[in-house]
Parts: structure tokens; sequence; C-alpha cells
């Protein structure tokens, strides 16, 4: 699948990805790219981060892929349930996983709804966790399991942090071209 026969749905995670941030500059970069944006960035609801991903599904052109960072990883596997309810569900081709925190870290976040700290389930849509071996919300153990619990492939990042703008990744053009080998196999 190339870029341009797809609907890129980009999910940042609490604070959304600010001015710099690798999803930023990837929607600006590609023309089917879009962040969805929620009404509280700072303090996330589960509900209604579902309820706006729901619509954006709903009103997508394309086939979906969905690129998600931290908090929003727990978007897309909370959002498996929301979008068979909604009868959308198969219009998501595949999921992008980047930095996917414990649910014990996101617990420890009080912005943080903890309805948002669930069980992983099984995705039923090709996906691929990338994982730094120095994020301060995960292990790389966890992120590995998560990744075997969603039934997704592990990608390791090296050491990366958190792989946002407070690590280094503004431009993130390794991550570019894991998604873009990720798309190709779609």
């Amino acid at each position: 699948m190339k870029s341009s026969d797809t609907d890129i749905l980009l999910l940042p995670g609490i604070d959304g990805s600010g001015t710099g941030h690798w999803q930023r500059r990837m929607a600006e970069r590609l023309a089917t790219a879009r962040i969805i944006d929620q009404a509280d960035w700072s303090r996330p609801v589960l509900a209604d981060w579902l309820a706006r991903l729901v619509a954006a599904v709903k009103g997508a052109d394309r086939p979906v892929v969905l690129v998600a960072h931290s908090l929003g990883c727990w978007l897309v596997i909370h959002g498996v349930a929301a979008l068979r309810a909604a009868g959308v569900l198969e219009r998501v081709k595949g999921a992008f996983l980047v930095s996917v925190p414990a649910p014990a870290r996101i617990r420890e976040i009080d912005a943080i709804d903890p309805a948002f700290a669930g069980a992983a389930v099984r995705l039923p849509f090709p996906a691929v966790v990338v994982a730094s071996s120095s994020d301060p919300f995960a292990t790389m153990d966890e992120q590995r399991a998560m990744a075997a619990a969603l039934g997704a492939e592990f990608s390791e990042a090296g050491d990366q942090g958190h792989i946002n703008v407070a690590s280094g990744h503004g431009p993130w053009p390794e991550g570019l071209m894991r998604f873009a080998g990720f798309l190709s196999r779609l």
C-alpha cells in the first residue's frame, strides 16, 4: 500500500505531539496524513478520545492506517471494540505503534483517565510496536510482551528515550523508513 492509497490517522499521546514532533512532521509531509485532535490533550478521557477516533475513521475516504505514539497506542488498543461497535473496524488496515507505555506507568499519572490502562487485546489488523531500550514509560521486556499480546511485530529502535521531541526526535528519519516499510507490506 502507498501513502496516497490510505488515510493516515496520527494519534498523539498526552499533551499532543507539539511543534517539531515527528508526528506533526509526518502530517506536514504526507498529503493523506492528519492528526486526530482531542478536545483536551492535558487531561485525557478515554471515552472522549474514542469518540474522536471513531468519527475520524467513519469520515475516512480511503483505507485507514493508524500511527500512534505513547498514550495514543492505548487509544488504538481500546479503539478496536469502539470501532467494531460502530461498524467501521474493517476500514482499519494497520497500526504503527511507537513507545507503548506500560499500564502501571499510565496509572501513575493523575491527569490520565485510568481507563486507558486496560488489558491488551489481539489486534485484528497488522501492527508493529516500535520500542526504545531507554523509554522511561516501559521497559523493553514490557514493550516486547505488549507486542506479543497484540499480535504485533516487534521492532527495536535502540537507545531512543520516549521517541519524542524531549528525546531528540523532532525529525525521525529512521521511524519514517520503518513506517514506509510497514506500509509497503499492507
